[in-house]
């Protein structure tokens, strides 16, 4: 039995409540640290990382020699002894001390990798799980742990894993809840379309569209070489088109192909090159506000370009647009004024869309909105005034 993503965001909270840890097992970029973030955040919970596969034995409880003479102890018959006390690792310490500080909040503990750490490292975190103890150290009641592993050939369904790991102990397996997860592009492209911190969404529109052509794209190895398409690598391929787009179109094309494959693969690389081609996006938010002659005016031939594209794209760019407040803030006239001209090209539907995005970021609407009072810059009180009327549509 296997899980999706948004079935592990119920099942893990469960697993935790009930007091027992969960042992999350699926293959390299699926997601996994993606999700236990997600648990953390759904229920409130600080969260602390370790990689294991990156820790040597000793690294969270090392023996420290005695530092003053009173760690030092004399006997009658058997000499003097040493009192050896322990240092631990930062991350330890910085859990005890949230835990002191927020003795209310929940605290996960993540342990990534777990199966892909030494058989060392292993058993020296097996008071982590089986007793919650590390030497003389008690983990806080409020603590909880998570482990994520990749896996192996002695799990059941998975005999064909070639993963280079360490096997479990079987102590380990007996005290804690293997839960198998999958890849499910609808979960994924779900996710995929939701807005990130920075107001744009967590994966570029032209990947979610690729992806939702073909989802067997979303985890596919590369049939000509050595690389695995996995939701990690398509959410690199989105991050790297988000940076490509702020190049001139000639840069973009000199490099593209070679980042795509790097990232997923050549033959994936070269059909994501393709299908981008195929969706003729060559305006960029650079093209759109950086086009001569300057001014608050699109250029003509701009224009024509823009309003040849089909309705996607056209979201697709202006998205783009708005993911770059920073860079080109519609605060600028010359920015909003291009920007409302291009809004007005879109059907009614499109423009809706866009104007609900940026009403989700009050920060935006609070510099439109202190423009507009201040009467001083007339194509953001354009722009302002536009977008009211848009909004208003919603009660028509």
């Amino acid at each position: 039995m296997t899980l999706s993503y948004q079935a592990l965001l119920t099942a893990v909270p469960v697993v935790l409540k009930a007091g027992n840890v969960p042992n999350i097992v699926g293959e390299a970029g699926i997601g996994k640290s993606a999700l236990v973030a997600d648990v953390a955040h759904q229920m409130g919970a600080k969260l602390f990382t370790t990689v294991v596969s990156l820790s040597e034995k000793g690294d969270l409880a090392i023996p420290v020699p005695p530092l003053t003479s009173e760690s030092f102890v004399q006997t009658k018959q058997y000499g003097r002894l040493a009192d050896v006390q322990y240092g631990y690792a930062h991350t330890l310490i910085e859990i005890i001390q949230y835990a002191e500080q927020y003795p209310d909040q929940p605290i996960l503990w993540f342990l990534d990798e777990f199966n892909r750490g030494t058989q060392a490292v292993q058993s020296e975190l097996m008071n982590l799980v089986l007793q919650r103890t590390i030497n003389t150290l008690i983990l806080p009641q409020q603590v909880q742990l998570i482990l994520a592993e990749n896996p192996d050939a002695s799990m059941s369904g998975f005999a064909d894993s070639t993963y280079g790991v360490v096997a479990g102990d079987a102590a380990i397996k007996d005290r804690t809840v293997r839960l198998v997860m999958r890849t499910d592009a609808a979960d994924w492209l779900a996710w995929a379309q939701q807005m990130d911190d920075r107001k744009q969404p967590h994966i570029h529109p032209t990947v979610q569209r690729f992806i939702g052509e073909d989802v067997t794209r979303l985890n596919q190895s590369d049939v000509q070489g050595d690389l695995t398409a996995t939701p990690r690598a398509w959410e690199r391929v989105s991050t790297n088109l988000y940076q490509l787009e702020k190049l001139p179109l000639a840069q973009q094309t000199a490099v593209a192909l070679d980042i795509f494959q790097g990232d997923v693969g050549d033959e994936l690389g070269l059909a994501f090159e393709q299908f981008m081609e195929q969706q003729a996006i060559h305006l960029t938010p650079a093209t759109i506000y950086d086009s001569q002659p300057v001014g608050a005016v699109v250029p003509a031939p701009i224009l024509k370009q823009f309003q040849a594209m089909s309705e996607i794209q056209k979201s697709t760019v202006l998205g783009s647009c708005l993911g770059l407040t920073a860079t080109y803030p519609l605060t600028n006239d010359r920015y909003a004024g291009r920007f409302t001209q291009l809004l007005q090209t879109l059907s009614q539907d499109g423009q809706f869309a866009l104007v609900q995005r940026i009403g989700h970021d009050r920060e935006l609407l609070k510099q439109l909105y202190t423009a507009n009072v201040a009467k001083e810059s007339p194509y953001v009180t354009a722009l302002y005034q536009y977008l009211q009327q848009v909004a208003s549509w919603a009660n028509s």
